[in-house]
């Protein structure tokens, strides 16, 4: 087979002083600019100006009604979108062309408008909170802006692993490797999962290495148990990064293949992941991340089940569009690297928290492709708790920032492209959003208590050009990210990591390298709801403020609406902010609600997760042999519907279970006996198993081609539904009912 020409990317390079000073002359331009206009300038004449200028380039009959207005040109543009969606149900490059140039004029007419006539300089303080909240606007809608830039080059490598596998399949391609499990301390139960998955892959030239930084006796038993090498070191220096450069020094394959220790693969993982590499310039291929466990935020709403887990936007949409621009990231599992590559830059990069993204920047640097495959060829057990679900999103903020304070972070390093420079650059600026959604909460306080107007509008016409683009973008969020995430649904991811986030940020900022890596803690379980306060309470804090100041705010609103007959400016210009006031203050004291019902984590009693796995099997029940089909089925039990019509009541018996298809025999006692109008149906709970038959059972739950199913998301008006029933009724409340019967 001809390799294809090794080229390496035309560098372009910007050295980190240069990058340091722009960003010192923007802050201090912007201050010295808006101090100036504030102090020196007739600020009333200037927006009279602009107003001017304005209405000279548009219609004059634009601004008479704002209302009708942008009601006309929401109808306008929502009817492209469904014409757009109608014609082309999936994005294609002609429908996203459209749908992204729609929402970035809808969002250039938003800012200018916003920066024309809505900021209010009558005071100092109000000035403050003016220019910072167009600011923190046109950081996130910049931010977005690129993404919909870097969208219209996704790249789906889906068909090209088909194409370049047959080579693997055949056996004209099979590279060495070599499979590195990193471990620290997790149970033994998630570790046998890993290593069987690993056995479990269907490609002969592998060699697999638990790496153990916890140098734990049973552990290294349960590798000898089922026959996989077992490596430790002196001590756990450089954490993750340490421990897998310490195995690279004691391997020699040609690639290497890293999961975490919660992730199982799929048995084609390598075979459709290798042939990549017949390409000298691929460096590393970056997989679908999937995660097996309900997802965190859903299941403490009660809605688990309802919509995909939340990285799955990252993993199916975002990584796509920065695979368009060669900046895939690297998750820090479920990805293979060339050895060579990986030697050439040093190895993992240990001077961060996020080694794994810095080591995919570097490799990039160097020449080589970092791409990403969006196949979910793995799935991993995601944060099992909102401490460490939020801990573990803390770690990535620290990780992302500490790029600031690198020699070579990804807006400085010779090599990049000036496109892989803009994709990294977007991908840390959103890190920030978490501090702006704590100023859009604050915002309204500053209103409500201390009479601050941050914009100078009257709700028509926020209406009239907030509106279209909020509608707009309500309607092609989903479209666009290929169904895997609702955008009201990510308002109360965002407000859930908000605080805890903003902290890391500031801290990060002042002391980048002050917190050391922390593993994300695995194989917890609880039976009962836990409320982590210390989590819940800046939510809480602000919701109650934000209640009490909207509540204030509803009687000032009838106070002016019964003076309205003698309104002056100055009490018409009230009646428009206590309007604005009261709209604001509703929908964040629903995020809000969400927000902190989502910190009281709900049970979750078991560490074994049970799959809807439909297999016929055959019960040896006493003296009779009775047929079914299981219904679910986890390492430690299953649930048979049974055929025909049994005379059971034998609860505490022990059973004979024998799956046909996998050979497999197992033996278990009767939990229970449920007779419905759908059929008889058994619960098995299973006796201690075999190594042989563990091994197969996991094979049969975790490692089949193609069994992790992409979930679509809801529509955004059933997400609202779904949303609103959660806060009316959560989890919590719907327990103490039931035990109330």
């Amino acid at each position: 087979m001809v390799l294809t020409q090794f080229k390496r990317q035309k560098p372009f390079g910007v050295q980190r002083w240069f990058s340091q000073l722009f960003w010192v002359l923007v802050g201090l331009v912007t201050l010295g600019v808006t101090y100036i206009v504030h102090c020196y300038f007739d600020t009333t004449s200037i927006l009279t100006t602009f107003t001017e200028i304005w209405a000279s380039i548009v219609p004059q009959g634009s601004f008479k009604n704002p209302s009708e207005n942008g009601i006309f040109v929401t109808a306008t543009c929502l009817s492209i979108v469904a014409l757009t969606m109608k014609i082309s149900p999936k994005p294609r490059l002609w429908s996203k062309v459209t749908i992204i140039a729609l929402l970035l004029s809808l969002i250039l007419r938003y800012l200018l408008w916003r920066s024309i006539f809505t900021l209010n300089f009558d005071t100092t303080l109000s000035s403050v909170f003016s220019v910072l909240l167009l600011g923190m606007e046109t950081w996130i809608l910049s931010s977005y802006g690129i993404q919909l830039f870097l969208a219209l080059r996704e790249r789906d490598r889906r068909q090209d692993s088909v194409r370049l596998s047959k080579t693997v399949a055949i056996g004209k391609y099979q590279p060495n490797v070599d499979i590195l499990i990193p471990s620290y301390n997790e149970p033994d139960t998630i570790l046998r999962r890993t290593i069987v998955g690993c056995q479990a892959i269907d490609y002969p030239h592998k060699t697999i290495y638990l790496l153990d930084d916890t140098r734990r006796p049973e552990i290294k038993t349960l590798t000898e148990e089922l026959g996989c090498e077992y490596v430790i070191r002196p001590d756990n220096k450089n954490a993750k990064a340490g421990n897998l450069n310490h195995a690279l020094d004691r391997t020699n394959s040609e690639l290497v293949l890293v999961f975490d220790a919660d992730f199982v693969p799929t048995q084609d993982f390598l075979l459709k992941t290798v042939g990549f590499f017949q390409e000298p310039d691929i460096g590393m291929v970056q997989t679908h991340q999937h995660f097996y466990n309900d997802d965190l935020v859903s299941r403490n709403l009660g809605l688990e089940g309802v919509f995909p887990h939340e990285v799955e936007v990252f993993s199916r949409h975002y990584q796509k569009l920065r695979d368009g621009a060669e900046s895939s990231l690297c998750y820090g599992s479920a990805f293979v690297v060339r050895r060579q590559a990986l030697a050439e830059v040093g190895n993992f990069v240990t001077n961060t928290l996020g080694e794994d993204y810095f080591t995919g920047i570097r490799l990039s640097a160097n020449g080589y492709r970092v791409i990403y495959l969006d196949e979910s060829l793995s799935a991993g057990l995601a944060a099992e708790n909102i401490s460490a679900h939020i801990a573990q999103r803390q770690r990535w903020v620290r990780g992302t920032l500490q790029s600031f304070f690198l020699p070579h972070n990804p807006l400085t390093i010779p090599g990049l492209t000036l496109r892989q420079r803009i994709a990294h650059l977007e991908g840390i600026l959103q890190w920030f959003n978490s501090l702006w959604q704590v100023y859009f909460l604050i915002v309204p306080l500053g209103y409500y208590f201390l009479g601050v107007l941050p914009i100078q509008v009257i709700p028509e016409d926020w209406l009239a050009y907030f509106l279209p683009y909020y509608m707009v973008n309500l309607a092609t969020y989903t479209w666009l990210n290929y169904r895997s995430r609702s955008a009201l649904l990510s308002g109360v991811y965002g407000l859930v990591t908000s605080f805890p986030i903003s902290v890391s940020i500031v801290q990060t900022l002042i002391s980048p390298f002050s917190q050391g890596f922390k593993v994300t803690p695995k194989g917890i379980s609880n039976d009962r709801f836990v409320l982590n306060w210390k989590l819940a309470l800046p939510a809480i804090a602000v919701f109650v403020f934000t209640a009490v100041g909207w509540g204030f705010n509803i009687v000032t609103l009838a106070q002016l609406s019964r003076h309205s007959i003698d309104a002056s400016l100055g009490i018409s210009t009230d009646l428009n902010s206590a309007k604005l006031g009261l709209l604001w203050g509703l929908y964040n004291l629903i995020f809000l609600g969400l927000a902190v019902l989502s910190f009281i984590d709900a049970p979750n009693p078991t560490n074994y997760p049970s799959f809807p796995v439909r297999r016929w099997v055959t019960l040896k029940w006493i003296d009779r042999n009775i047929t079914g089909e299981t219904i679910e089925l986890s390492e430690i039990g299953a649930t048979v519907k049974l055929t025909g019509c049994q005379n059971l009541d034998s609860i505490g018996d022990s059973v004979d279970l024998h799956l046909f298809e996998e050979d497999l025999q197992l033996v278990g006692t009767i939990d229970r006996l449920r007779d419905t109008n759908n059929g008889i149906f058994v619960e098995i709970s299973f006796d201690k198993l075999t190594t042989q038959q563990h091994r197969k059972l996991i094979e049969l739950l975790f490692c089949q081609p193609g069994q992790w199913e992409r979930q679509k998301t809801p529509g955004e008006l059933r997400s609202l539904g779904y949303l609103l029933k959660a806060l009316v009724r959560p989890p919590i409340l719907q327990r103490r009912a039931l035990q109330n019967r």
